[in-house]
């Protein structure tokens, strides 16, 4: 399976923000679409960073409420991990369980295409694997 299979099933749509905008909007974004990051993105296409809840939580442990009037440009991650549609579940979920990362933009030459989560991956693993049940029982009782 490959990230393209995901991203055609729940769709290319990417949340973003711009890194102008304050963690206060930010939180505001996170909340209304139910989500735990976000691309920070100038222009909706290109990748400047990513933000997640996380950054919120860990800003707000050290700053406190002032964390809400900060720009998200100044608590993001700059340096983000992608994906392509060809790469595979398996490379995926291997690089996001290893380095750690919940959400992977996907990139198709150098533009935002869509945003996978952990989630995401194991929930289409997870029904591989039924279907391969399903395929073993059926085999079994024919």
């Amino acid at each position: 399976m490959k990230i393209e299979d995901i991203i055609r099933g729940k769709g290319a749509k990417v949340v973003t923000v711009t890194p102008s905008a304050t963690v206060k909007e930010l939180v505001a974004l996170l909340g209304e679409h139910r989500i735990g990051a976000v691309v920070v993105s100038s222009d909706g296409r290109h990748i400047d960073g990513i933000v997640s809840e996380r950054d919120v939580v860990r800003t707000l442990g050290t700053l406190g409420a002032d964390v809400l009037a900060l720009r998200v440009s100044e608590i993001m991650t700059a340096t983000v991990h992608t994906c392509a549609p060809s790469d595979t579940l398996e490379a995926t979920a291997h690089t996001m369980t290893y380095q750690r990362i919940r959400h992977l933009p996907v990139v198709v030459d150098g533009e935002l295409h869509g945003l996978i989560s952990i989630g995401d991956v194991v929930k289409h693993r997870i029904d591989q694997l039924l279907d391969e049940r399903n395929h073993l029982l059926g085999y079994l009782h024919a």
